[in-house]
């Protein structure tokens, strides 16, 4: 009695048999005949696909510029939400933000809880002394009073400093607002 492949071999084995045509192995591998096993695997990339995309890999569209250069102003990252499961966000890190529904932000982390953030003729100034702050590269003039970081939140601002203080949104979130950190 000829012993039957098992469930494993079933689900992920795409070789036919040895008498078939390289051209039939190619156009059922694309548009197999329908049965239970290619609705299993079906189901199971499918799942897997919303496993993934849903809860790992947030996929992103970038567009904006305040970011630049560090990120384009036009551009797709994934956010993986797996960088802060077991550390915590550090200042310099890049992050992703959830603002709305939807709408994510990539900034970049600067103070901590009980730091306290300031600007000044454009350059960042943390505690009372002076951020060196490689990551951006545009001159600006921004002005700010003090601003002591709250316990669980921190400040966030994008790299690209050049666009006026009135149009970039930057200053204090809840820590609970950090998604991840973009995979590339």
């Amino acid at each position: 009695m000829e012993e039957k492949p098992g469930i494993v071999y079933r689900l992920f084995h795409l070789h036919r048999s040895d008498d078939a045509t390289a051209a039939a192995s190619v156009a059922e591998f694309f548009v197999p005949k329908f049965n239970r096993w290619v609705l299993l695997r079906m189901l199971s990339v499918a799942v897997c696909a919303f496993v993934v995309f849903g809860w790992l890999l947030i996929p992103c569209v970038i567009d904006g510029e305040s970011m630049m250069p560090t990120f384009p102003a036009h551009g797709f990252t994934f956010c993986w939400t797996g960088r802060y499961w077991f550390s915590s966000p550090r200042r310099g890190d890049v992050v992703v933000v959830k603002y709305v529904d939807k709408v994510f932000f990539l900034k970049r982390i600067i103070g901590l809880p009980g730091d306290v953030v300031q600007f000044r003729r454009g350059r960042l100034f943390l505690n009372g002394r002076r951020l060196r702050e490689p990551y951006v590269r545009y001159v600006s003039d921004w002005n700010t009073k003090p601003i002591r970081v709250s316990p669980g939140h921190c400040f966030v601002v994008g790299d690209n400093r050049s666009q006026y203080i009135e149009r970039h949104r930057f200053g204090q979130i809840r820590m609970s607002r950090i998604l991840g950190a973009p995979l590339f």
